[in-house]
């Protein structure tokens, strides 16, 4: 039987086969492990990342007490107002083998409420 990896690295390449990103439509790229979340936007025709961030970054702050799913949404309102910083409206979501609920949910909504389209 597959670890609990291999099986979300399957779902990856499968999902990676349909999601790309472009210059003009980005891909939105999410990782999450046990602690902490991590977005950054893509462009997979230059081969670069154009913005970042995650939940260890320095503008979110880290005094207030913040469960792991309020953090994902934080780190989705900072990637999608560095997306608009550099003129970034539209992305396509790569929600990297992780089910679409919880704290990737919580990211994306975050993004969205922003000003962030997928």
């Amino acid at each position: 039987m597959k670890s609990k990896a291999e099986r979300r690295n399957w779902r990856k390449k499968r999902n990676r086969n349909k999601v790309h990103g472009s210059a003009i439509k980005p891909r939105l790229s999410v990782f999450r492990s046990a602690c902490h979340i991590y977005a950054q936007v893509i462009d997979d025709e230059a081969n670069t990342t154009i913005v970042s961030a995650s939940s260890l970054s320095k503008e979110i702050s880290k005094g207030d007490k913040a469960n792991k799913t309020e953090m994902a949404k934080k780190v989705g309102v900072l990637v999608a107002r560095k997306c608009l910083e550099h003129k970034i409206s539209n992305v396509v979501f790569d929600r990297n083998g992780f089910a679409y609920h919880g704290r990737i949910k919580a990211l994306a909504d975050g993004a969205r409420e922003t000003g962030l389209e997928f």
